[in-house]
């Protein structure tokens, strides 16, 4: 509908403009075909590609992306013919078919459209559309918004114990897990009981169940049918009565129709009320797109009944993610988010757990962000067993779910690497790698000062072989200042490429880099003209020894010894206000235990150092700032350490003008802004409010 509503709008400016709208099932472009016709009220518009259909005519086409790349697409058309192409469920678009159309054509308009653009394997897809989300909305967001229908999420103890299941790329054993569920008719009547406990009529339902295999789908089917229950299953097998089984269910004369992965995306059917999650489900992007075959709003139908059957679950099985991805953005730890029964789903929406699942579900979570290093190392120990992928870190922590912080506590990727399998490790700048890599660049957030590391590392760490700006020079001295922690004794340039002398930790440095840059999903803004070069990005987040840097206060020649809330360099009247949000009394004294939250997205309330009032010169500076030319910078974070124990970044919210203050000593001063606060930071300081 958005991209229909959208092509309408590009016509009005460009009449005549052909479309070419592309998908891998025929289902999906035959009903885009039927949305553009309604949207456009011209039913004549388009023409179908695939299953038997040719086109008439290649003005506008919906196409299967088989049909499409069946020949030669220079035969088919010229590669300017398309102003406007679509390509829908587009995290497929990766895949050699969709990557020979989209390196062919050379549209005005690419529009990619997709649910789950997270793939499984991680690779980007937004580099084929010059990294711009046009729109984006997440599944809490949505359903917040009421676009899509609320779920009530159960989640049900199940009698099997998966741990003993092999496990293998990343999945459980597909033969294992069908052997164990076509064996076990008690689970099939524990099923039976808890639909008849959670659905209000069972004779009367829409329910999607989604099963290992074909033989777990046929076996659910028979067992159902003996029940007295309408059932049926739609396999690859008997996917040739696809649309007559499908036209049963949505009609009702099948009540529980079985599938595998058949159902995971492209289809519309708004009658689903209830799914069945008979197996355990691997992937976070499966999940949902399985999740969203029921969220489909539809007359009459006021919520989604979600039966989910848990077992004693592998330490590899990913829960937490799970109930993350059905939360959204909120900064409570999902292992708190379960133990206080989910205070923040979106409107409408309920998860319940049963005691001995609940308890499953907490144990495997505990157990996977609590990783130890015998831990990590028997990981990789064991990481050839579960895939074919490189070990690398990227590829380590993809397969295993990990973050950058579960891996880098005490040690280095390598250092885990060389003990788990017996190596020795060349031990030049080690620990200095090791304090950037687990310590520095770990609470830093700064795409732009991350893409000059990778481009500095791309030469060899030669400081002179990159354009010569002040804006590289000062970042130059920021990274010297993480590798060494001391001012530089020579020349700059020599001491930054010593970063390049351990040659069997650059592939690790490197790799670090582009995850760090992969991860930042925030827009940063360039600060205004300071008089002097600020290297440092609005909404990035930074250590205090890169800000400091950034001010000119560290220099190549002297290290600042700044510790407090304030510093000031005097040379170009600007000053760093440095704030933590959350206060605790073991890491702050009655005295400096600050008022300071925003007030909105653009004031923020700031209580000064005690000593400081109105009439001190400290105190004028700040109420004659507009006269005096006095730049105040603003640096936020949310608390000194973060949930991990790592001392946390600042985030540059960028310059302050004085507006007001009250009170003496300390004085209460509200700044107001040039730039948003970032939503995640001002939810978090609305809530220090304390007046």
């Amino acid at each position: 509908m958005v991209a229909a509503f959208d092509f309408k709008s590009y016509l009005i400016t460009n009449p005549g403009a052909r479309l070419l709208f592309v998908a891998h099932r025929i289902e999906i472009i035959t009903e885009a075909l039927h949305t553009f016709r309604n949207v456009l009220k011209d039913q004549n518009f388009g023409t179908l590609l695939g299953n038997g259909e040719n086109p008439f005519n290649k003005t506008n086409v919906f196409a299967t992306i088989q049909s499409l790349t069946s020949s030669d697409l220079a035969q088919y058309a010229s590669n300017d013919y398309y102003d406007y192409i679509i390509v829908d469920e587009v995290h497929h678009s990766k895949a050699s078919t969709y990557q020979r159309v989209m390196k062919y054509f050379t549209p005005k308009i690419l529009l990619g459209l997709t649910a789950t653009p997270e793939r499984m394997d991680g690779v980007s897809i937004l580099p084929d559309f010059n990294h711009r989300i046009a729109a984006e909305i997440r599944l809490p967001d949505a359903l917040n918004k009421g676009l899509l229908c609320p779920f009530q999420y159960f989640g049900i103890t199940d009698q099997l114990d998966y741990s003993h299941v092999s496990w293998k790329s990343g999945h459980y054993d597909t033969q294992e897990l069908t052997n164990l569920y076509t064996g076990n008719d008690l689970r099939v009547v524990s099923i039976l009981q808890n639909i008849r406990t959670y659905c209000k009529d069972i004779d009367n339902v829409s329910a999607l169940g989604f099963c290992i295999s074909i033989e777990h789908a046929k076996y659910m089917q028979q067992k159902f049918e003996r029940a007295g229950l309408k059932s049926a299953y739609l396999v690859s097998e008997n996917s040739h009565h696809r649309k007559e089984i499908i036209h049963e269910f949505k009609t009702r004369k099948i009540n529980y129709l079985f599938v595998v992965d058949i159902f995971n995306e492209g289809i519309d059917i708004p009658q689903i009320d209830t799914l069945l999650f008979l197996r355990p489900t691997e992937s976070l992007t499966i999940f949902l797109q399985q999740l969203g075959r029921g969220l489909r709003l539809n007359e009459g139908k006021n919520i989604l009944t979600v039966l989910d059957f848990v077992g004693q679950a592998r330490d590899e099985y990913d829960f937490e993610n799970k109930f993350r991805g059905l939360i959204g953005k909120t900064q409570t730890p999902i292992l708190k988010e379960i133990e206080m029964d989910f205070p923040h789903l979106p409107l409408g929406c309920a998860i319940i757990l049963e005691r001995k699942a609940k308890e499953y579900i907490l144990e495997n979570i505990r157990k996977a962000t609590q990783l130890s290093k015998r831990a990590l190392i028997r990981k990789i120990q064991n990481y050839s067993s579960i895939t074919d992928l490189p070990l690398t870190l990227e590829n380590f922590l993809k397969v295993y779910n990990l973050s950058l912080k579960q891996v880098y506590q005490n040690y280095l990727f390598s250092e885990l690497k060389a003990m788990a399998f017996g190596e020795i490790l060349e031990q030049t700048n080690l620990r200095r790698v090791k304090t950037i890599l687990c310590s520095k660049w770990l609470v830093t957030d700064a795409l732009h000062y991350f893409r000059f590391i990778q481009a500095l590392l791309a030469v060899d760490c030669d400081l002179d072989q990159l354009e010569k700006t002040a804006e590289n020079k000062s970042l130059g001295l920021i990274l010297y200042y993480d590798f060494y922690s001391q001012p530089p004794i020579n020349n700059l340039t020599k001491g930054i490429m010593a970063i390049n002398e351990n040659k069997n930790l650059l592939p690790e440095i490197k790799e670090y880099v582009k995850i760090k840059i992969d991860q930042i999903t925030f827009e940063e803004y360039p600060c205004v003209d300071l008089g002097f070069s600020m290297p440092l990005k609005i909404h990035a987040r930074y250590t205090r020894e890169q800000i400091l840097v950034s001010m000119q206060l560290s220099t190549a020649q002297t290290k600042s010894s700044n510790r407090e809330g304030v510093a000031l360099n005097k040379s170009y009247n600007t000053e760093a206000l440095f704030i933590n949000l959350k206060k605790t009394d073991e890491e702050f004294s009655p005295t400096t235990m600050y008022d300071d939250y925003a007030i909105n997205e653009v004031k923020f309330h700031w209580q000064s150092q005690n000593q400081t009032s109105p009439e001190s010169s400290k105190g004028l500076s700040y109420i004659n700032q507009k006269k005096e030319n006095k730049k105040i910078l603003l640096f936020i974070r949310e608390s000194k350490k973060d949930s991990d124990g790592n001392t946390q970044g600042y985030v540059f919210l960028g310059p302050a003008h004085f507006e007001s203050f009250y009170g003496s000593k300390p004085m209460s001063i509200t700044w107001q802004l040039d730039n948003n606060i970032p939503e995640y930071l001002w939810t978090e300081s609305a809530k220090m409010r304390t007046g």
